[in-house]
């Protein structure tokens, strides 16, 4: 049971134990284990076990960063709805869309995304005292290029990106830039993905914020 949080649903916790059941043996770390199946639990499907990814130690510091007080920066308000209340329960988490800043129109050959991180990005890490943000990108692959383009050329590394856009277009090269980056992450292959997958990965971490062994 964790500390400092009510007593999960019955079904919650049955649920957790029949897909522990149907995953059998990962090889995961903990919370590594703990993402998966919080995943598993929002897709319904365990196969997805298949194409989640993680860069060395990005479940420790995401976890170590929202601990610290790193406010989690979302692509969309679904993906900002599906992490606030954990938010709330948890550590208190500042839970923000790169929408606040982006543009009411897009720029030609951009969209409001990419502006947006982009802007949020500057105005978020002013204060570099407290840990950088927690990205979630769940729809949109163009904020995750321009993230990732943004920290190549100098600015400050996100504490962790959970990168999932979802589709058809430019998902699967922001995937494989993201793979390849020095930036502490967690993907899913493939197109695969959503609003409802990255809240999932971040409620994981969130959850293990405020257990006693985390």
């Amino acid at each position: 049971m964790m500390a400092g949080m009510t007593q999960d649903h019955p079904i919650f916790t049955e649920s957790i134990r029949r897909i522990r059941e149907l995953l059998g043996d990962t090889g995961l770390q903990a919370l590594e284990q703990d993402v998966l199946e919080r995943l598993v639990h929002s897709s319904g499907d365990p196969s997805i076990a298949e194409l989640l990814r993680f860069s060395p130690g990005a479940c420790e510091a995401g976890l170590a960063a929202l601990r610290a007080g790193a406010v989690i920066l979302t692509d969309t308000e679904m993906a900002a709805a599906a992490v606030t209340p954990m938010a709330r329960r948890t550590v208190r988490s500042t839970v923000r869309t790169v929408l606040e800043w982006a543009p009411d129109q897009a720029p030609k050959g951009s969209t409001r995304t990419a502006e947006g991180i982009q802007r949020a990005w500057s105005s978020l890490n002013e204060n570099v005292s407290v840990p950088a943000p927690v990205v979630l990108i769940g729809s949109a692959p163009t904020a995750l290029e321009r993230l990732l383009e943004t920290v190549t050329a100098g600015a400050r590394p996100a504490s962790l990106i959970i990168g999932m856009p979802v589709g058809f277009v430019g998902v699967l090269a922001s995937k494989t830039r993201l793979a390849g980056s020095e930036q502490c992450h967690i993907r899913l292959e493939g197109t695969r993905g959503g609003a409802g997958l990255v809240g999932a990965a971040a409620n994981a971490l969130l959850r293990a914020s405020v257990t006693a062994t985390a």
